[in-house]
């Protein structure tokens, strides 16, 4: 049997692992690397509808479209109203799939699998389904929620129509469909607490406030790493919702920076314009998990 060398060895490992992941990276490159890279190229020309006919129509502008992208009310607009949607959602969001999680992990609560599944139901269900329930809930005459504030004398909403509104009804839609997914992840990270800490807390004379928030929050922490990048991400992607619902009015008060680059890109056509807005966007998210992930360092 002919002899082999620990370093031969190893460079046929390193060459069997390369092969397993190799679709996976080529994969990774075609439809992420390649994507982001023809952005970049796109953003930086006046890529338009007769450039799809003739790729010669279409010239090398430099940063003209960002310049003219800063210098647009528009984009400060859509920018403005996701940072509030970040800022605001963003936290709301996180308290109520925290606050849901510890309710069907309680140990006290019963039928947890039925209860988790009926909380994770809006994550799964088609968007276009719930904005036909959701405006019927918004309707400001014949709606559930001005129903119900009516109860207390507030006059009727009009929830979508008003510029005040149409943001924070937009917001309690997208917290009501996603706080599922980052509930399951609250789940999964309060399983992984041994209860024998929670136990010797108990047996000090610690109360359930006073576990929470020196035993649960700390050993969550990781966890809430994870569940506040993946919010922060999705959040600045806000799209569906107000498409669906508003079509980025009224007066614009629902505009965000996706829903502004689709119009540029496929009503309008601006593609290079677009490009740059989502370049744009690109460097925001990923300035937003580098603060995050900062955060959690110090």
């Amino acid at each position: 049997m002919p002899y082999s060398s620990p370093q031969q060895d190893n460079l046929a490992q390193r060459r069997v692992a390369f092969w397993f992941v190799a679709p996976a990276l080529a994969l990774i490159v075609l439809f992420f690397f390649l994507p982001v890279l023809v952005g970049l190229l796109l953003s930086v020309t006046d890529f338009d509808i007769y450039a799809l006919a003739d790729a010669q129509q279409s010239r090398y502008v430099g940063l003209e479209n960002y310049r003219r992208l800063l210098e647009a009310p528009l984009f400060w607009t859509a920018l403005k109203n996701t940072l509030y949607f970040v800022a605001v959602g963003g936290p709301l969001s996180l308290a109520v799939s925290l606050i849901a999680a510890l309710l069907v992990n309680h140990p006290l609560a019963c039928c947890k699998p039925l209860f988790r599944s009926a909380l994770f139901l809006p994550v799964v269900t088609t968007l276009v389904a719930m904005a036909v329930v959701w405006r019927y809930l918004y309707h400001p005459r014949y709606g559930f929620l001005n129903y119900a504030l009516s109860w207390f004398g507030v006059s009727p909403i009009d929830w979508l129509g008003d510029p005040d509104w149409a943001m924070p009804a937009i917001m309690l839609l997208a917290i009501w469909k996603n706080f599922g997914f980052n509930m399951i992840i609250f789940v999964a990270g309060l399983q992984n607490i041994p209860s024998r800490l929670y136990e010797a807390a108990a047996l000090d004379g610690a109360g359930e406030w006073q576990q929470f928030r020196h035993i649960t929050l700390p050993l969550l922490a990781p966890t809430f790493l994870f569940v506040t990048v993946v919010t922060l991400i999705g959040y600045f992607q806000l799209f569906g919702e107000p498409y669906v619902m508003t079509q980025g009015g009224p007066s614009n008060a629902t505009l965000s920076v996706v829903l502004l680059m689709f119009q540029e890109g496929f009503k309008w056509w601006n593609m290079g314009f677009a490009a740059a807005v989502a370049v744009v966007l690109f460097v925001l998210i990923l300035a937003g998990t580098w603060l995050q992930l900062r955060l959690r360092r110090t």
